[in-house]
């Protein structure tokens, strides 16, 4: 059976959706959990039940660098070292193109879905690995970066929720899918780095999956509702969460890089 017990995870987004499945599943299995979201209320009842003396909550914006390091230092003060899991999650999705969705909206699209993405990943990955070292043109061969000594015995783990939608374009939510797609890149450019100093950067890539998000991001209730029909069943926040959890639960030495999950007869996108 798999086992997080010796795992201490932070997770972004954690008040409803994939977020609050995640940290379900990862208690389970007996992960010490930090939880972050803005909704303060539904961040404590989820910490009350999973146990307070296993699950902190830090509320906060998540794009905003002092919830990060609030975050990240939480999991270290309650849990007695640096977290060696974290979930970047916190999204929001927003209807539409850039032909036709609200322009009002656009900036805070990348800030919660881009730029809150970027920080979290290199906040989690300087504390699992150190910070990169600035170097001037690619690094010697004789002098490879190393992982950390107990690497084998204890993995570290990064997983960012990115979305089908950016790697393949949809007009219904242009906007939200650029914002992943550069998410994407952020991904690939930070495995490549902290591959040889042990740490797993994994990227997972959600189909339609039925959630707050829908609602939040302002769709259609019938003509999106229609489509979710269309091709039901849709995904599960919990059918999401446990390939997050296969993931990590592999053995050190093995790193499930991208992985793409979608309902069974959705077809696009």
């Amino acid at each position: 059976m798999a086992d997080l017990s010796d795992r201490i995870a932070v997770i972004t987004g954690a008040s409803a959706g994939i977020g609050e499945a995640v940290a379900r599943d990862f208690a389970r299995l007996g992960c010490r959990l930090v939880l972050n979201a803005r909704r303060e209320d539904r961040l404590l009842a989820l910490a009350r039940e999973l146990g307070e003396d296993r699950a902190a909550a830090v509320a906060g914006d998540a794009a905003e660098e002092a919830t990060i390091t609030r975050m990240l230092d939480t999991a270290r003060e309650r849990f007695g070292r640096e977290a060696d899991l974290v979930v970047v999650n916190a999204g929001r999705g927003l209807r539409g193109s850039v032909y036709d969705s609200d322009p009002s909206k656009w900036e805070d699209i990348f800030r919660v879905n881009l730029l809150a993405a970027a920080r979290l990943m290199r906040a989690a990955a300087e504390r699992m690995a150190g910070p990169v070292p600035v170097v001037q043109g690619p690094p010697r061969p004789a002098d490879p970066p190393k992982p950390p000594a107990d690497w084998l015995q204890r993995p570290r783990d990064i997983v960012i929720v990115g979305s089908t939608v950016g790697r393949h374009v949809s007009p219904f939510s242009s906007l939200y899918g650029s914002a992943k797609a550069g998410v994407h890149m952020l991904a690939e450019s930070l495995r490549r780095i902290m591959a040889p100093r042990g740490v797993r950067v994994t990227l997972l890539e959600p189909g339609i999956v039925k959630s707050e998000f829908q609602q939040a991001a302002n769709y259609d209730p019938v003509s999106f509702g229609a489509f979710m029909d269309s091709i039901s069943p849709v995904l599960s926040p919990e059918d999401v969460a446990r390939v997050i959890t296969f993931v990590v639960t592999q053995p050190a030495g093995v790193h499930i890089n991208d992985v793409m999950i979608r309902p069974t007869r959705q077809e696009y996108p």
